[in-house]
């Protein structure tokens, strides 16, 4: 279980047990089984190579096994940690005995490279053994309390999968020396926010794992502690009081990571502030600052408050203001992706509502599939959503995914996401099973109201909206069956044994259905979710998509690449108002996907010197001409080229 809320006041659902939900088909059958034979032994490679990543080799060296410097990022510790997370779960879940062995191996190095006082940061070990001089929780920049927060959830994720402490009681001495540290911070009131704030949802997990409420206590502590900063930014979010936060701004991680824990604290403490706060940021990313495919973190830099330069200050990979969400830079760091998912599930656990995991569903299936390639071995840092072949300017990420890249954090964020995404299918409350991220699998499921049963649940989804749900070893208890009807649904049925007792329109998009499913061995569910291909428009503040289209199907948002039409550039490309799309089977390296084939316009530019920054119209007509759409998370896995979501709009 990503999160154990059972005992949470202030939770309204819970999560299954780790091994009680396992893929049998489908896309996410396939995202697993590459996961874990191809994502988790490629970055642990990476990690082992001491002229790549130098990750292993620096906690060999604060261990005093050999001798050596400090190389690599300062928060490798942390992305280590993070993939330790990804290989627990995927050993676990295939009963892969020698991988948790050499996972124990890894730990047994993490404690030796521990010092007696609980502190855990390679590089500042390595730094004081060295004689260099360096200071500890000196510089933010450091990473060193994300590292200790990748640390604790890693190590509550281990002792739920296996049983063991030897982790944790690494987490526990870490965390009393964290505990320590903010102490002395309140007292003195030299205070300073760490960045990527990992470090509160770990405590919060600390809490539910141990029981121990001192980690509960210093979870609010470091929390409260973020008002005392000195000289705040918004690019960490600190620059005003929590409490008073309207919208969400700064450095995308930090922001979502903070209000992920924020989540977890009031799970746990139903503070209503913080609650109404949640509330107003959340509202500012869907309504303001979301891209159609879940990606958030417009910029690679830029200043807030934007508009005002008597008082602005430099933000990187960040929000930008309302609406800002250009397509050919679009940052959309990897890991603000999977910071938007950890929170809008734990979001979903406080408030139940289908459109947390309309966010997660589309999110998981659009940006955060894009990230990686389909073998699971290359990455990006960065999501685009338009890629031209040359930039007449530089930016510092690769436009093609790397199966390295110099800053890893991104990669084993995204692998342990990945390894984990059964845990996004279902969630429990007392009586009743709500549905989340749909797809094949088989879970075993006990109620609190005495209900046990097996749910089976078969479907082709994205790709096919027929669900059908059947039900075996029962004992005969009734429960409810929640069944999310997405954002993007408008018509389609549910029907029971072959007959229909709901029709879906568009006044339930995104709403839960609740059915008694009294009978369960009797009970055969069948839900429909038509799926037409449907063309989106953009709000018109945001200017980069004005006269524009973008084309989708189901939850899938669909691009257009160079392999996918004779063009000699995108640019030419347009789409009629009227086309007509059907779906296709097609493969791309070996996986199966559904394509989009149709017509669509090509301008005609005879003469048109396409360099110049101002020129005059010469339009010669449109001709019509065959192209392909394919899945936005099948992208870049044929070669360079261009890259299209939003496409003119033609309306003839």
């Amino acid at each position: 279980m990503l999160t154990n809320t059972e005992k949470s006041p202030y939770a309204k659902t819970y999560s299954l047990p780790w091994d009680a939900v396992n893929w049998t088909g489908g896309i996410w059958a396939e995202v697993f089984k590459t996961c874990a034979e191809n994502t988790v032994p490629h970055i642990r490679q990476m990690f082992e190579d001491r002229d790549i990543s130098h990750v292993v080799e620096n906690f060999r060296i604060a261990a005093r096994e050999i001798d050596g410097s400090f190389h690599g990022t300062p928060f490798g510790d942390g992305d280590f940690y993070k993939w330790m997370e990804a290989a627990i779960y995927v050993a676990c879940k295939n009963n892969d005995g020698k991988l948790l062995r050499e996972i124990d191996e890894y730990i047994d190095l993490i404690s030796r490279a521990q010092l007696d006082d609980g502190y855990i940061s390679t590089k500042q070990i390595i730094g004081e053994i060295k004689g260099e001089n360096i200071t500890r929780l000196g510089d933010i920049n450091n990473f060193e309390v994300y590292n200790f927060g990748h640390l604790f959830t890693t190590a509550c994720i281990h002792k739920r999968l296996t049983g063991l402490d030897n982790l944790l009681n690494v987490a526990v001495k870490a965390a009393e020396y964290l505990e320590k540290t903010y102490q002395e911070a309140a007292g003195t009131g030299e205070v300073k926010t760490a960045v990527c704030p990992s470090h509160y949802m770990g405590l919060v997990e600390m809490y539910r794992t141990t029981g121990n409420k001192r980690f509960l206590d210093l979870a609010r502590l470091a929390i409260n502690l973020r008002d005392s900063v000195k000289n705040g930014t918004d690019d960490n979010q600190d620059r005003i009081p929590l409490k008073k936060h309207e919208k969400i701004v700064g450095h995308a991680v930090r922001s979502n990571y903070l209000y992920a824990g924020v989540s977890d604290l009031y799970a746990e403490t139903g503070d209503s502030e913080y609650l109404d706060v949640l509330h107003r940021v959340w509202k500012d990313l869907v309504e303001h600052k979301i891209y159609i495919t879940g990606g958030c973190g417009a910029l690679y830099n830029g200043v807030s408050p934007y508009g005002n330069f008597w008082i602005d200050q430099k933000v990187h990979q960040a929000y930008g203001h309302e609406y800002q969400l250009p397509n050919l830079t679009a940052y959309n760091e990897t890991c603000a992706s999977v910071g938007s998912v950890l929170w809008a599930y734990r979001m979903f656990t406080v408030e139940p509502k289908a459109h947390y995991f309309d966010v997660i569903e589309k999110t998981m299936l659009n940006v955060n599939l894009a990230a990686i390639s389909l073998d699971g071995r290359k990455f990006f840092y960065e999501n685009m959503l338009r890629r031209a072949r040359k930039l007449p300017f530089e930016l510092c990420w690769p436009l093609e995914r790397k199966e390295y890249i110099s800053s890893f954090c991104c990669p084993p964020n995204l692998a342990r996401l990945l390894a984990e995404t059964s845990e996004y299918a279902y969630c429990l409350s007392d009586d009743t099973v709500w549905l989340g991220m749909y797809g094949e699998n088989e879970a075993r499921i006990r109620l609190r109201n005495g209900a046990s049963f097996t749910v089976a649940q078969k479907t082709q989804y994205p790709f096919d909206g027929n669900i059908c749900f059947s039900f075996r070893d029962t004992n005969g208890k009734g429960f409810k069956l929640n069944i999310r009807i997405p954002d993007w649904a408008e018509s389609g049925h549910i029907s029971v044994n072959g007959r229909v007792i709901k029709e879906i329109s568009v006044q339930d998009s995104s709403t839960y259905y609740t059915l008694n499913v009294e009978k369960p061995s009797e009970t055969n569910v069948t839900v429909r979710f038509d799926m037409p291909v449907r063309l989106t428009i953009a709000h018109p503040l945001v200017e980069t998509d004005i006269n524009q289209v973008a084309v989708e199907r189901g939850p899938v948002v669909y691009c257009i690449e160079s392999h996918d039409t004779e063009l000699e550039t995108l640019d030419d490309l347009m789409i009629g108002i009227n086309s007509d799309f059907t779906p296709v089977e097609y493969e791309i390296t070996g996986r199966k996907i559904i394509a989009l084939e149709g017509e669509a316009l090509k301008i005609k530019r005879d003469g048109d010197d396409s360099g110049k920054l101002y020129r005059t119209l010469k339009f010669k007509g449109l001709k019509r001409i065959h192209i392909r759409l394919v899945p936005y998370f099948a992208w870049d896995n044929r070669g360079f080229g261009e890259m299209k979501i939003w496409l003119p709009v033609a309306f003839c």
